[in-house]
């Protein structure tokens, strides 16, 4: 077994490199990638996030290119900025021994910066779909002399909808080049992709069997939707939680949940497409540094991010598929540190759970929700804690004086603690717990669905199907649920529906939530302010893959 990069065919600058940058020995994915890349072969490499990739690539990359001469001979594809960033300052520090120039190009960032950079001239290029797409239109950019095509965490393109974008720029290169593409999962479209672009390309696989990590602890929890708060809130006072990321489902969720943690007195900030890059940064580094604990993300915000020592991830909203929830969980029990992943499960997404362990061939545990002593019993730990630091640190004059003043009020010592006590706590922020408690009666799931729940947002009228009322999935509040008349079978993605309505009516795409595409037709969530907006439109504008699409409130829907 090979234990070293002297045995992988690096030439010796290299092998210095990896040395000063703290690489002491390869890891399976480089091990197996890297003589294959040196070689010029094509690579599909199914490999997961934080498993080494980048170096796997770009040490053969640069090897193979020796001397730059400022045209761009390696192109990186990257479905995040947030990744495009990682992986350009990782090459960094590879590309020196050759003098290579890299050079990174991604939204959120300006494109005078960008341009200078590409005008001082680039080797290496690294960037997302969008940008480069921009740069090719507005003819600064010319890739014809690429010798070697990376596409890096191709699942994630697809869903993003990129795909279409890739095809578009691979269009732009020379057909002789050497191709290699990483994936966590290898969707159908993903084979598809790779057997149209890559030539007799050599397979390599790590841990396909097992695709989440064995050191992260799975566990879920049953709620109700409008407990979901609650239930977090508990599990936050009662687990060791050093640094969580939280995964929500839309961006004004996030942001809400976020301000709402703080609130209760937990150290917590979001994470969503709505943030400059400044600001996205910022948050990062307080997250990396600890001065944040809590990091409410949405999945796109949070693909490509390089955070290490994430203790827990909390599925405050179900992934929509199972690749997600590998990709989510995969943020915690890296390096061999053990990682708990926390699922808060409501009734409409009992299957989703049972399609999640299918996929990952791992049972996920169902556990109770924390009670009133346990809480309370944390809660006293962390105040003994607290007090116990204090004391620690001696007593002064004053504090002398004031203790003797009490006494002189006729008070003794132990009256005073108490009085104390009461005054930390009613001081800490600590929700009460009589208000955590609703969350632990999740209860009978199916005695959920009441009248209100049952009626429909905009019309307050019970939903009806064939004459009977009906009993919905839970619709997040200030949403509607609306019904498109296209399903899967027309080969209909979230994209499509998100690009479809917002670009239709000019809405946002944080006011689209959650979205579950059937055979023949699909259910969306919309903002409620929204609406009437996107039915508007819906008599005459709607076209997803060339066909009309007939949008209206769910409740109508026969069948």
């Amino acid at each position: 077994m090979i234990q070293s990069f002297i045995e992988l065919g690096l030439e010796e600058e290299y092998l210095k490199a990896v040395e000063k940058l703290g690489y002491t020995q390869p890891t399976p994915i480089q091990v197996e990638t890297i003589p294959l890349m040196l070689s010029g072969r094509d690579v599909l490499a199914q490999s997961q996030t934080g498993t080494g990739k980048t170096a796997a690539f770009m040490l053969p990359i640069l090897q193979r290119l020796g001397q730059g001469n400022g045209t761009p001979r390696a192109l990186v594809l990257a479905p995040t900025r947030e990744l495009a960033k990682q992986v350009a300052d990782a090459t960094e520090g590879f590309a020196r021994v050759s003098g290579s120039k890299v050079l990174a190009v991604y939204g959120g960032q300006s494109y005078e910066v960008q341009i200078r950079g590409l005008n001082r001239g680039v080797d290496v290029l690294v960037g997302t779909p969008g940008r480069l797409l921009d740069f090719i239109r507005q003819g600064r950019l010319d890739l014809s002399q690429v010798e070697m095509l990376v596409l890096d965490e191709a699942d994630e393109m697809l869903e993003m909808g990129f795909i279409e974008d890739v095809e578009t720029i691979f269009a732009e290169l020379p057909e002789t080049r050497q191709t290699a593409l990483f994936s966590a999962t290898l969707p159908e479209p993903i084979k598809k992709l790779a057997e149209k672009y890559l030539t007799d390309p050599a397979r390599v696989s790590i841990n396909p069997k097992q695709v989440t990590v064995a050191q992260t602890e799975q566990r879920f929890y049953r709620v109700r939707e409008e407990t979901k708060l609650a239930a977090l809130s508990c599990l936050l006072e009662t687990d060791e939680v050093s640094s969580a990321l939280i995964f929500v489902r839309t961006k004004a969720r996030a942001q809400d949940l976020a301000d709402e943690l703080m609130r209760r007195g937990f150290s917590a900030d979001s994470l969503h497409g709505d943030l400059n890059q400044a600001r996205r940064e910022l948050v990062l580094n307080r997250f990396r540094k600890a001065s944040v604990t809590l990091l409410v993300a949405t999945d796109v915000a949070a693909r490509g991010l390089d955070i290490n020592d994430v203790s827990h991830v909390f599925n405050y909203d179900m992934p929509q598929d199972a690749e997600d929830y590998v990709h989510r969980i995969g943020r915690t029990g890296r390096a061999g540190k053990k990682g708990i992943a926390i699922t808060l499960l409501t009734p409409r997404e009992r299957s989703r759970m049972n399609q999640i362990q299918a996929y990952t061939r791992q049972p996920v545990t169902e556990m109770q929700l924390p009670g009133a002593a346990e809480v309370q019993q944390k809660r006293d730990e962390r105040l003994i804690e607290q007090v116990s630091g204090q004391l620690l640190a001696g007593v002064n004059h004053t504090e002398r004086q004031l203790l003797e003043n009490l006494r002189m009020n006729g008070f003794n010592s132990d009256e005073v603690a108490v009085g104390l006590i009461r005054l930390l706590r009613a001081n800490s922020g600590e929700v009460p717990i009589k208000e955590l408690l609703e969350a632990t009666s999740a209860g009978d799931w199916k005695t959920q669905t009441n009248a209100k729940q049952n009626a429909n947002p905009v019309t307050g009228k019970a939903n009806k199907a064939n004459g009977k009322e009906k009993m919905p999935s839970f619709v997040e509040p200030g949403m509607v649920r609306l019904w498109m008349s296209l399903g899967n079978r027309s080969g209909l993605r979230p994209g499509d529906i998100v690009g479809a309505i917002a670009g239709e009516t000019g809405i946002p795409g944080n006011a689209i939530g959650e979205i579950t595409i059937q055979p023949n037709y699909s259910l969306v969530d919309v903002m409620e302010k929204h609406v009437q907006s996107v039915l508007k439109h819906s008599k005459r504008s709607y076209r997803i893959k060339g066909k009309p699409v007939q949008i209206r409130l769910d409740d109508q829907r026969v069948g």
